[in-house]
């Protein structure tokens, strides 16, 4: 197939190569990966076979080269197997996935190669380098042992086994949850029912049901974490019930969608994997190469946390049942219930209605004069949207970003609603990863579920979505702001633990006073949100602490909890997923009825199909960092170019090219304190 025939046979001739989307068919993805493989064994082939004695330029940087029609490909595909999936695409990963684990394995199983590299690693001392080079040999000499090189030829060939397995029921997983997700999205017969919602909410219910043939129905679809949105309003509980029940039952009905047996069975040979690597569990493995360092340190933290939470929540939930009692109802809290009397007592204590605040959180707004607002006062950073560039759903925007100078940064592509074919969440990825070494500039892409509202209706955000944005456009800057030589260290190519950090610090600027009063506008008077709103802000960002912690703990203490387990651990007959959380959810303490855990075990899509496996308390962890940093920003006067220089050039910029724990400390002047992260989430009994 030629490169006419094929446009991801070729470099795309776009701006900053994005990715030629309208002329990419389903069909052209399987020769292009079969081409960009058999491309870049060829390329490594002459690497490992060269008859020079290895230098870093024909070793490191030849690999660093090497492989650029295959990441071209895979960038684009995985990127729409996520936000833009089909029946095709899900057959093509299917059969792709453990090529590609396949492929990999042969290149840091190569003994030829690792020769090479580690030659170069004891030669580190006299070699000429710069500090990055240096890093990058570190990185590239302790992937390769991570990834197997140094075990003998029985584990090596285990090793291949286990990895292709997993790629697999890892696409099973994923594939599983998106359907599950799809088949369990609630029909509302009647507008009555769904009292309680807001118009435009409820005109999107319409619109959705309509899209799935349901004509004069509504339909509440689900997003990814255990509680749905629909929660806080909906005054009839028996739908609430139907809601909850649907969201925490995907993945464990016992039907073609079961991910029961697929994540157990993906526990069991991450458990085998880590034990060929003398690790006694998968958890150990994974977190050795963080910034925590020891599962250990990850579990402390967490403990430290979950008695003081679950307490705050406990104490919530007294006051939510006296809510019950005192509105004239005889039952008992359940998890359904939360969100929908958390709200009224939030309303009753603040004042604070998230129906009043919606009409001033219109998505476009938010994002061209809250998002990018903030970026260009801290950053000098402008954006202007290119409508003559086209994205891989009609959905999807492209903005043009440039730098103080006006020199062009790169682009930046947003997908904010929610449809059948993407998964749930939010996230940013990348199609084009900056690097002085390709010559190449950034193409970042931020990914919300927002429902989309009916044509030419405004898409009206809940405070939470609002935060979302700024939060998902944190990772954004990450990737845009990346001034590093090598693709390696590009962006986000930090450890797991530190990655969360950037994007919960951009999270500040919601409420920042000049950022707000430019964005938290009425969408059809204009008229800002009035002060006594920004006040009962402000005064209720505690309030829901005891619940969001004790939530997100819980999620935390499942992960490790299912990668703690040791390889002679047996968990291929585990059938009742639900038995094994609340045992393991008892022994952390957070086994609270009324506050399950954001993400259950089989649509716990974090751990199960991405990088986050025995990661997922990087959140918090990540958050000590962040809540210090706030601090220093407050400290310094806030949205200035100069604290916002001296953060981008000392840590964005930096990605990985650096350790990061010695990033943070260029930035603050000196180690993380935890006093802020405490003080934030009323932990301070912590």
């Amino acid at each position: 197939m030629t490169t006419q025939e094929n446009p991801l046979l070729a470099a795309s001739e776009l701006p900053f190569g994005l990715p030629p989307f309208g002329r990419i068919a389903d069909e052209h993805y399987r020769p292009a990966f079969e081409v960009g493989m058999a491309e870049h064994k060829a390329e490594v082939e002459a690497i490992a076979g060269d008859p020079e004695a290895p230098t870093f330029d024909n070793t490191i940087v030849a690999l660093e080269r090497a492989g650029r029609l295959l990441g071209r490909v895979s960038s684009v595909f995985f990127n729409l197997t996520g936000a833009h999936t089909n029946d095709t695409l899900q057959a093509v990963q299917a059969e792709i996935a453990p090529k590609l684990a396949a492929h990999s394995d042969a290149i840091h199983l190569d003994p030829r190669l690792f020769a090479r590299v580690e030659q170069l690693w004891q030669q580190r001392d006299s070699l000429d380098l710069d500090a990055e080079q240096r890093w990058l040999l570190r990185r590239y000499h302790l992937d390769f042992q991570r990834a197997g090189a140094g075990l003998d030829e029985q584990a090596q060939t285990r090793l291949r086994a286990l990895n292709e397995e997993l790629s697999t029921l890892q696409t099973r997983f994923q594939d599983n949850l998106l359907s599950d997700t799809n088949d369990l999205a609630v029909v509302v017969s009647t507008r009555d029912e769904l009292a309680g919602l807001s118009d435009d909410a409820i005109a999107s219910a319409a619109e959705a049901a309509t899209a799935r043939g349901e004509d004069g129905k509504y339909l509440i679809k689900l997003g990814l974490p255990t509680a749905q949105p629909a929660l806080a309003s909906l005054h009839d509980r028996s739908l609430r019930e139907r809601v909850f029940r649907a969201s925490s039952s995907r993945g464990n009905r016992g039907n073609e969608h079961d991910n029961s047996g697929v994540l157990a069975r993906i526990a069991a040979l991450r458990a085998e994997r880590a034990a060929l690597f003398g690790h006694p569990h998968h958890a150990a493995y994974v977190i050795e190469d963080q910034t925590a360092k020891t599962s250990d340190a990850a579990l402390a933290l967490l403990h430290r946390l979950a008695p003081v939470a679950a307490g705050n929540a406990q104490t919530d939930a007294e006051e939510l049942q006296r809510e019950i009692t005192e509105s004239g109802a005889d039952f008992t809290l359940q998890p359904w219930d939360w969100a929908y009397y958390a709200e009224r007592v939030r309303r009753r204590r603040y004042d604070l209605d998230d129906a009043e605040l919606r009409p001033y959180f219109e998505l476009e707004r938010v994002l061209v004069d809250g998002v990018f607002f903030a970026a260009g006062k801290l950053y000098g950073l402008s954006f202007a949207e290119r409508t003559d560039l086209s994205g891989y759903h009609p959905d999807v925007r492209v903005w043009e970003v440039s730098d103080a100078d006006g020199s062009p940064l790169g682009l930046f592509l947003g997908d904010y609603y929610t449809r059948d074919s993407k998964r749930g969440g939010a996230w940013m990825s990348t199609f084009v990863d900056q690097s002085r070494l390709l010559g190449e500039r950034p193409v970042v892409v931020n990914n919300l579920n927002i429902a989309k509202p009916p044509a030419g209706e405004p898409t009206l955000l809940t405070f939470d979505e609002v935060t979302t944005a700024f939060h998902e456009f944190g990772h954004a800057l990450h990737g845009l702001l990346s001034d590093v030589a090598h693709p390696s260290f590009s962006g986000t190519s930090v450890p797991r633990d530190f990655v969360e950090f950037p994007s919960q610090v951009n999270e500040m600027w919601v409420l920042w006073p000049e950022v707000l009063a430019n964005y938290a506008r009425h969408h059809s008077t204009g008229e800002p949100l009035p002060a006594r709103l920004v006040e009962r802000l402000e005064e209720s960002r505690q309030y829901g602490e005891g619940f969001s912690t004790t939530e997100y703990l819980a999620a935390a203490l499942l992960d490790l909890s299912w990668h703690l387990i040791g390889p002679d651990t047996d968990v291929s007959g585990v059938k009742d997923v639900q038995r094994f959380e609340a045992e393991a959810l008892e022994k952390a303490g957070v086994a609270l009825e009324t506050v399950p855990p954001r993400y259950r075990s089989t649509y716990f899509a974090h751990i199960f199909t991405s990088g986050y496996a025995a990661g997922y308390y990087s959140y918090i962890w990540s958050e000590v960092l962040d809540a210090d940093s706030v601090e220093w920003f407050r400290e310094n006067g806030g949205l200035t170019r100069a604290n916002g220089d001296h953060y981008r050039r000392e840590l964005l910029a930096r990605g990985g090219s650096v350790d990061a724990m010695e990033a943070f400390r260029a930035f603050r002047g000196r180690d993380p304190e935890i006093g802020p992260l405490l003080t934030r989430r009323g932990l301070t009994d912590a």
